[in-house]
């Protein structure tokens, strides 16, 4: 779930006088997306290192590429 899909609910629900507290499905859906955008910089941090090399442009043994 994107943040944005997360804040049209938050929307819908405060417009029909739903449930605001942090226990409704407006703050769930909050969580999920904030989750999903933890997971999703995470993965793309991880994903720019190459395996067996550092950022500094070594292999994995230390010795210079």
């Amino acid at each position: 779930m994107s943040k944005s899909d997360a804040s049209r609910i938050q929307s819908g629900q405060a417009k029909a006088g739903g449930d605001m507290s942090s226990h409704g499905f407006a703050a769930r859906a909050q969580g999920a997306a904030d989750r999903h955008a933890a997971a999703a910089q995470q993965s793309a941090a991880t994903s720019h290192q190459g395996i067996g090399h550092s950022a500094e442009g070594k292999d994995s043994s230390g010795s210079k590429k």
